[in-house]
């Protein structure tokens, strides 16, 4: 089968699309024909080298949102049953024609979603979902700051937080057009934060008080910046580190105004089932209601993974960058 790989660690360049054996699923494993792939900027750390909190052995295929059908079951298996569309959560490994999978983690794909539509409901639906109302408490009538607001996760997050009863959403975007877009979505105002007052500007936008929840992804002078950006009782919740630049907090900072900078990996909640296809069938009812908008921002071939990686880590796409295994097939 074709995969796309990496041997060292480095730039798009690595990425390296190539012939591989064909995986055999085991014991309580399905194999998966992948139909669709999504892209994370995970994806771009584990390429990089950056620090990841789970190992990257070499070589190494990237790849955790895979929508595809059931190909094969392995020993002992009894479903779901071969040709069944499905979304499987595969943590490593998507960038491939086939993928191997424990069979219990299988989500049978809803009717009216179609794979590449799926590849933007776990990771960054999930990530956005789970950031906002587990990590970062958001209650009703709260003022929410999210970065990147047009991007992936940002996108999701956006309309989620008016569909968890947030009062103000206030996008942060580097461009013009992304900004345009994160209002389309329902924020009630963005910023540029490329811009050094930023800061200034979203605590205008609360009049004066600032936001009580922001996600974070950026690193860098960003965090001081969104610091500044906070109310009393406020919650950051990190969960990225975009630019590559790590940065400290003085936890004396945070103490006379009772803020909170909370660590959020959507990889430790795999660990709950039961949460996950909670979290997931929550998200599809949106989707399926016409409440939510999944923003699917470019479909490419597996063969061209490193252009997706330049888009995905230039900031040159809005919403889902999504990969097809079989288009050069």
């Amino acid at each position: 089968m074709k995969s796309v790989r990496f041997h060292k660690t480095g730039g798009p360049e690595v990425l390296v699309y190539e012939e591989v054996p064909d995986p055999e699923p085991g014991a309580g494993q399905i194999l998966v024909r992948v139909e669709a792939v999504g892209m994370n900027f995970s994806d771009v750390l584990r390429r990089r080298g950056d620090a990841y909190p789970e190992p990257t052995p070499l070589p190494f295929t990237v790849g955790s949102e895979v929508a595809g059908t059931v190909a094969a079951l392995g020993p002992g298996v009894e479903g779901p049953a071969v040709g069944t569309p499905v979304f499987v959560p595969a943590r490593t490994g998507g960038y491939a024609q086939y993928v191997v999978v424990a069979a219990s983690s299988a989500i049978p794909l809803p009717d009216g979603i179609k794979p590449v539509q799926a590849t933007a409901l776990v990771i960054q639906g999930l990530t956005a979902l789970f950031a906002l109302r587990n990590a970062g408490r958001l209650a009703e009538g709260e003022a929410v700051l999210i970065e990147a607001a047009a991007g992936g996760v940002g996108s999701f997050a956006v309309q989620l937080a008016k569909l968890l009863g947030a009062g103000t959403v206030i996008a942060a975007a580097s461009s013009e057009a992304k900004r345009a877009k994160a209002i389309s979505l329902g924020a009630d105002a963005a910023v540029d934060y490329t811009d050094p007052t930023w800061a200034e500007q979203v605590r205008n936008l609360t009049g004066g008080r600032g936001v009580d929840v922001v996600l974070e992804m950026t690193g860098g002078d960003t965090v001081h910046r969104a610091l500044d950006a906070m109310a009393p009782f406020a919650r950051m919740v990190v969960y990225g580190l975009a630019s590559g630049e790590s940065v400290e907090v003085d936890p004396q900072r945070l103490m006379n105004l009772n803020q909170s900078v909370v660590g959020f990996y959507i990889g430790g909640f795999f660990a709950n089932p039961d949460r996950i296809a909670t979290g997931l069938s929550e998200i599809v009812a949106h989707v399926q209601a016409g409440r939510l908008e999944l923003q699917i921002g470019g479909v490419m071939p597996l063969s061209r993974a490193a252009d997706a990686h330049r888009l995905l880590e230039g900031r040159g796409s809005t919403g889902k960058l999504v990969l097809k295994p079989w288009d050069d097939a």
